[in-house]
């Protein structure tokens, strides 16, 4: 199968195979992602991914915008993890024209995309356990716990989802008098609720048949196709950005990168498990090492970035998430790109479900983890 044939494919075919399009209009696509599947029995033999339909343009629309016009559009690329999207962003602008930024923001950064990082792996795992039809209870708490984070964004810039908080020079205001004491509060209840997530899930009977050697993804196979974040990390490579490159202030931090050993479904589960936790202790240090200070630099209304290129990255979510901008002086990006992980892992997807159920290519595609606004832009 390919392409130009998916439209014209009989759904009957003369070796007794079937054709089934999942997607892109289905509960369990997290997006709207097609796959069509050539099928014998329940076996997929083929199969062929076809992404396209939230397609809007966006390194296209922030061509025609300044430069500060742009972080709003980065919000809605992987709008489960704004604040990544809006650091990538900044930090690519801020290498483009050098710019330097107070220490301080530097800190509120980490800890907002480390937040951040809880509440996506939250909605990762939640969505993981319905997919592989365990429960749902698991879902509801990964919302309990999500909100809770949501608030401390809203209290902060006055969003809960697209947050355009991080720009370059800093953060577009400081966080409030109350932000660290509630801060504080939700890092004291996490642990015991990650704890309550592996009471679920960990040893469920059920959560084990369905992920266990499902979906394996070898280390070589993962390097050969750019896969990232804790996809690969599950398959046993040990690459993090915040340790190999830190960016920020990373390096100031104690913390750990969680590995797996078999690179199943879950493997990618557990992972995510046990960087919730790394990104706890992350910003009680953040807390307790936050300068005082300015919260952004004193910038031009207009920036005009000198003639060059820039690309900066960082460790997001679902893996390394990378800008690349060109400037031509002018006040308006002449180029932009971006590296969106969700789509570069999505293209392992195939060798990954070929000779399992179709059962299980929801659950594998489920441990993607992906979000069609960053797959499509």
């Amino acid at each position: 199968m390919n392409r130009e044939v998916i439209s014209t494919f009989p759904m009957d075919t003369e070796d007794g195979t079937l054709v089934v399009n999942f997607g892109p209009q289905h509960p369990s696509t997290h997006g709207v992602f097609r796959l069509v599947m050539k099928l014998e029995g329940e076996t997929i033999v083929d199969a062929v991914p076809v992404m396209g339909y939230l397609h809007r343009s966006v390194e296209k629309l922030s061509e025609s915008r300044s430069y500060l016009q742009g972080i709003p559009l980065t919000d809605r690329l992987d709008y489960m993890a704004a604040m990544s999207n809006n650091l990538a962003y900044a930090l690519a602008v801020e290498k483009l024209a050098k710019i330097e930024i107070p220490e301080r923001a530097d800190y509120l950064r980490v800890i907002m995309v480390e937040l951040n990082r809880i509440a996506s792996h939250c909605m990762a795992i939640g969505s993981l356990a319905n997919d592989a039809g365990a429960f749902y209870t698991p879902f509801i708490y990964a919302f309990r716990d999500r909100e809770k984070i949501l608030d401390l964004f809203e209290m902060t810039c006055g969003q809960r989802l697209t947050y355009s908080y991080i720009r370059f020079g800093g953060v577009s205001r400081d966080i409030p008098e109350q932000f660290v004491p509630l801060c504080r509060q939700l890092l004291d209840e996490m642990p015991a609720n990650i704890d309550e997530y592996e009471r679920m899930m960990t040893s469920n009977e059920i959560f084990l048949a369905r992920t266990r050697n499902i979906g394996i993804l070898p280390p070589e196979m993962a390097l050969d196709y750019s896969v990232t974040g804790p996809m690969l990390r599950a398959s046993g490579v040990p690459h993090d950005l915040r340790k190999v490159e830190p960016y920020s202030v990373y390096d100031r931090f104690q913390f750990k990168v969680p590995v797996g050993r078999v690179g199943d479904v879950y493997d990618r589960y557990f992972v995510r498990i046990q960087e919730m936790r790394e990104s706890v202790k992350i910003v009680r240090q953040a807390l307790d090492q936050l300068p005082g200070g300015d919260a952004r630099a004193s910038l031009p209304k207009v920036l005009r970035p000198p003639k060059g290129d820039a690309y900066a990255q960082i460790e997001g979510p679902k893996g390394v998430l990378g800008y690349y901008l060109v400037s031509d002086g002018g006040p308006m990006p002449y180029r932009s790109k971006v590296r969106a992980p969700s789509f570069i892992n999505l293209t392992a997807l195939r060798p990954m479900i070929l000779g399992y159920k179709v059962a299980d290519a929801i659950v594998i595609l489920g441990s993607f983890d992906i979000i069609l606004g960053e797959v499509d832009r």
